[in-house]
């Protein structure tokens, strides 16, 4: 069976509903993000699993209860009997551009690699492990080792690395250190899935086209640029492009727009697409992402691929 494992930190939601103060609680989380747009994109006979750590409260109940109803597997997330989820609030502006404010320092995944067992078992027998670069930054630096090292030791027995860098500068010690942890991950991805905007303010690239270097050189095998609408710059192993001409929208929200791309790409390119093929499917994937509140859209709104 094809099985995709998500590892990251999942969160209680607060999304503004309309203009009158009323907020609408979800569940939503960049990996888990990621995980629910695979999912929605993959025939239903191949298992997308979340890997993360949750308390032993209500609201890390619902989280499971919710992942489960839909289609997500729980089976390697595990509990802690002193810390609960973290929280955010998401706030627009006239542009639909979202910024956060968040109640994390108590979460219990800043934990999650603790203990390297459980993310072997989980990473064992993988087709390919996704994380993100806040998963990275939520972990203590022995967390962190624990990640890449589990990692690596996957995609020694095959499991393909798949890693979006997806930098907050706020969770990290310091951009320095940030730069550090984020070129080993892609040092050890087979795919790396950096947004444009980021790389230019962390790392100083002057283009996509640097970015997209900037990763060949520290081992990624392949690359795909975001670039908020703009050009997307992809490369591999025997090639480079860039796909051009994608349509635009004016958004409602653009949380989870990355994260939906992230989602629809990596299952575009399991079922066989090539790159401009599933850039394509994946830019589809965000626009309508982005005409909705909140991460995480109906998955009854998503059309499923079409399968011989």
């Amino acid at each position: 069976m094809t099985r995709i494992l998500s590892i990251g930190e999942c969160m209680v939601e607060l999304a503004p509903t309309d203009t009158t103060g009323l907020w609408r609680q979800g569940i939503a989380g960049d990996t888990l993000n990621t995980a629910w747009y695979a999912r929605a994109s993959l025939p239903p006979d191949w298992s997308v699993d979340y890997a993360t750590r949750l308390g032993r409260d209500r609201f890390s109940d619902d989280i499971a209860d919710f992942l489960t109803a839909n289609g997500i597997g729980t089976r390697h997330i595990t509990r802690d009997d002193t810390r609960q989820p973290g929280l955010y609030a998401i706030s627009l502006d006239a542009n639909g551009e979202r910024s956060f404010t968040y109640w994390r320092g108590q979460s219990a995944a800043r934990a999650l690699a603790d203990d390297p067992a459980p993310l072997a078992r989980a990473l064992d027998g993988a087709t390919l492990a996704f994380t993100s670069g806040i998963t990275m930054a939520i972990l203590p630096p022995a967390g962190r080792e624990t990640l890449l090292r589990s990692l690596a030791e996957a995609r020694s027995r095959d499991t393909r690395i798949a890693f979006d860098p997806n930098i907050r500068p706020r969770l990290w010690e310091d951009l320095e250190t940030a730069r550090h942890w984020i070129t080993r991950a892609a040092a050890i991805a087979d795919i790396v899935l950096p947004s444009f905007d980021d790389e230019a303010a962390t790392f100083g690239d002057p283009s996509p086209k640097a970015t997209r270097t900037r990763y060949r050189h520290a081992g990624a095998t392949e690359i795909v640029v975001k670039n908020a609408g703009r050009p997307i710059l992809w490369a591999d192993a025997s090639a480079e492009g860039h796909v051009t001409d994608l349509p635009t929208a004016v958004p409602v929200d653009t949380t989870g727009a990355g994260d939906s791309f992230n989602g629809a790409y990596l299952a575009a390119r399991l079922l066989g697409q090539d790159i401009p093929g599933s850039i394509i499917a994946a830019h589809a994937m965000a626009l309508r992402v982005i005409a909705h509140r909140g991460a995480l859209i109906p998955t009854d709104t998503v059309s499923p691929p079409c399968h011989d």
